[in-house]
């Protein structure tokens, strides 16, 4: 049997998807893969390109500004110099009315997105091979499936039956598992708040922030890729400073993700040792911090109950906070220490570094409120809001004094009613 390259041979696909990185992602696949293609961003330059050199194969996205992939499809059926072209039709396949919409332009194969490389190329070689096979519409069909010959007797007709029968099922199916979920999903009543803010967040992430910030990645990678030795210095120090920015983004992402979970993280009091907790912290900000001098006074065999991830992740963003804001002291100092003891002591992180108005406080303790610009000080402003969070979840306090220049002492306590 021929291969995938012998068939193609000087012939080639086309393929039409109006995303940038989607376009050049399959751009560098078929290339990979020693298939000559031609990618358009819409399907009216398409169709134009069709009818100039016809193609051995069209993979077309749906969704797209202008004439969309069905119609697009349908105009490739209904021209008799391109109606013999198969197309494949990417498609998320969400609605029973997606495959119909299919047949009626007279798609060839759906591919569900989003989709693995191996599979589309399997299902390229599939759908023109088999192409190769056919000579005529009339007569027993001959399939090739996994290298495998097969003599199909059944008319069309009955084919599309098939076909048509088995999607309906896989739909009744899908609809008896969403009935379920949302069945399991109503009885759990207790964790409906936890699962509204969970999804709200994680819809927040993906969309706003992963999808853009993947974009920025994936195109300066490329480029820095395949133009190393033929772009400047200077082309390139900017291609550094896109990735940089984006490294930015991804800190943001990671703060969102740590002040998600501060809130949503079930709690398993135990003893937390607090003096070990910010030694190591402390010491791993002097190791990534090496040029810089710091006193730092730690007290002794603090204690307290509390869940311990989540204590650590409050010291985290105290002690980096301390760190940062007194980067531009002399002789910075960084203490922790123990301020009252009893059945609620109070603990407090105090730094004597830039400091702030107390006057102009209200909102501290808010997401992305920040006092300085990023030239200033870099930070989100996600961290106090999260160890906020993490104080009231352990039933308490958490308050601040500081002044312009001379510090600030942020102070928490615990009820010791933890659950």
């Amino acid at each position: 049997m021929q291969t995938l390259k012998h068939i193609v041979e000087q012939k080639y696909i086309l393929a039409v998807e109006d995303s940038p990185v989607q376009s050049k992602k399959l751009k560098r696949f078929l290339d990979g893969n020693q298939i000559r293609s031609k990618i358009f961003n819409n399907a009216i330059d398409a169709l134009r390109a069709a009818e100039e050199e016809k193609p051995i194969l069209i993979i077309s996205d749906i969704i797209m500004e202008g004439m969309d992939g069905y119609e697009f499809c349908s105009q490739i059926k209904t021209n008799d110099e391109l109606k013999d072209i198969p197309v494949i039709l990417l498609t998320s396949l969400s609605d029973p009315l997606d495959i119909i919409k299919g047949l009626q332009a007279g798609a060839d194969n759906f591919i569900t997105k989003p989709y693995h490389e191996d599979y589309l190329l399997s299902q390229i070689n599939h759908i023109i091979c088999n192409r190769k096979q056919q000579e005529s519409d009339e007569g027993p069909i001959h399939l090739v499936i996994q290298d495998q010959k097969y003599l199909i007797r059944s008319d069309k007709k009955q084919i599309l039956d098939l076909l048509m029968s088995v999607y309906a099922a896989a739909v009744l199916r899908n609809n008896e598992l969403i009935k379920v979920q949302q069945q399991l999903y109503t009885s759990n009543q207790n964790l409906l708040a936890a699962n509204q803010e969970l999804d709200a967040f994680a819809r927040t992430v993906s969309h706003d922030l992963r999808s853009p910030l993947t974009g920025v990645i994936g195109f300066a990678q490329i480029l820095i890729e395949e133009n190393e030795k033929t772009l400047n210095e200077e082309s390139l120090n900017y291609l550094r400073w896109i990735i940089e920015s984006a490294d930015k983004m991804s800190i943001l992402i990671n703060d969102l993700l740590q002040y998600s979970l501060s809130g949503l993280s079930s709690m398993e009091p135990v003893q937390v040792d607090l003096t070990k907790i910010a030694r190591n912290i402390l010491a791993n900000l002097q190791r990534n911090h090496p040029d810089r001098k710091v006193e730092t006074e730690i007290q002794e065999n603090m204690f307290i109950i509390a869940d311990a991830k989540l204590m650590e992740i409050a010291l985290i963003n105290l002690l980096e906070n301390a760190w940062k804001y007194s980067v531009n002291t002399e002789k910075a100092v960084i203490k922790f220490y123990q301020s009252e003891s009893g059945i609620n002591p109070v603990f407090c992180v105090q730094d004597n570094g830039i400091g702030f108005d107390m006057n102009t406080a209200e909102g501290l303790f808010s997401p992305f409120v920040r006092f300085y610009t990023e030239k200033d000080i870099k930070g989100t402003g996600i961290g106090l809001s999260t160890v906020k969070r993490i104080i009231d979840k352990h039933k308490g306090l958490i308050w601040v004094k500081s002044e312009p220049g001379k510090g600030s002492s942020f102070f928490f306590q615990f009820s010791g009613q933890i659950q």
